[in-house]
């Protein structure tokens, strides 16, 4: 009778540690839930960044920015004038097999620049933002300006696409490098942060609705704060051998296989 009593209780504590040892159906259901949700959360993001096939060529007027996209479509220098609207054309990636993007090229003159920027930015996967490397020391407060209307812009801030500075006209012996050039624009993004957060939000110079801060609150600002990844690259759209000669924009064009 004690060998049965202690076999019965053997078996009891088993089953015991048997429901001990399996999960609940309440915590295989929760389980299942977040898998789920977070299939669903990574589908939707990379839909989203899929969805998005445009890069955007942008800048001061005279930075090169139409010929920059004249050159990555068919190699070829051409003549060309400031632009009065967007100009947009399909690009396919060398060397790759992603799907082919969208161009946009940009106006640049301070009464245009945010009427087409509205426009394009939700399509934005990159954004390309060339400098004129040789007239850059005197203007860059405007270049400065139209930079921290891209970084503060909510949508852009939002989506975060990888930009890259494009330092044009290095073939010009007084052509700014990109480093210097770098330094200024996060000097004068800091000046242009320290005014504008200061003043009321209906004179703070943005005059535009759905903008953020830029930067950290309490923290002097540099390129590497924002969401968005910011590269510089050191090219010549024109090439240093005139008109006849090949773009030096390999820099770029392997830039835009990255991001595409």
């Amino acid at each position: 009778m004690a060998g049965a009593s202690v076999q019965l209780y053997m078996e009891s504590l088993w089953e015991e540690l048997k429901e001990y040892q399996e999960p609940s159906a309440l915590g295989i259901a929760v389980a299942v839930i977040v898998v789920l949700l977070t299939i669903v959360i990574f589908i939707l993001v990379r839909s989203r960044k899929s969805s998005r096939r445009a890069v955007l060529l942008t800048g001061l007027c005279d930075s090169g920015k139409t010929l920059l996209c004249c050159r990555l479509l068919s190699g070829k220098f051409k003549m060309t004038h400031t632009s009065i609207t967007s100009n947009s054309a399909l690009y396919k990636v060398k060397g790759d097999k992603a799907p082919a993007i969208t161009l946009h090229d940009l106006p640049g003159h301070e009464s245009l620049r945010h009427q087409y920027l509205e426009k394009h930015k939700n399509d934005a996967r990159a954004i390309v933002f060339v400098v004129d490397s040789v007239s850059f020391q005197k203007e860059v407060k405007d270049v400065a300006e139209f930079l921290y209307m891209l970084l503060t812009d909510a949508v852009i801030v939002k989506n975060a696409p990888p930009f890259l500075i494009a330092c044009n006209k290095q073939d010009v012996t007084m052509a700014k490098s990109a480093k210097l050039i770098q330094q200024q624009l996060e000097k004068e993004l800091n000046t242009l942060r320290t005014i504008r957060s200061g003043a009321p939000k209906a004179l703070d110079g943005s005059g535009i609705a759905g903008s953020v801060p830029l930067g950290r609150k309490g923290k002097e600002y540099d390129l590497s704060q924002g969401p968005m990844k910011i590269e510089f690259a050191e090219c010549s759209v024109r090439g240093n051998k005139g008109d006849e000669g090949e773009a030096d924009i390999s820099v770029l064009e392997t830039w835009l296989v990255k991001v595409a």
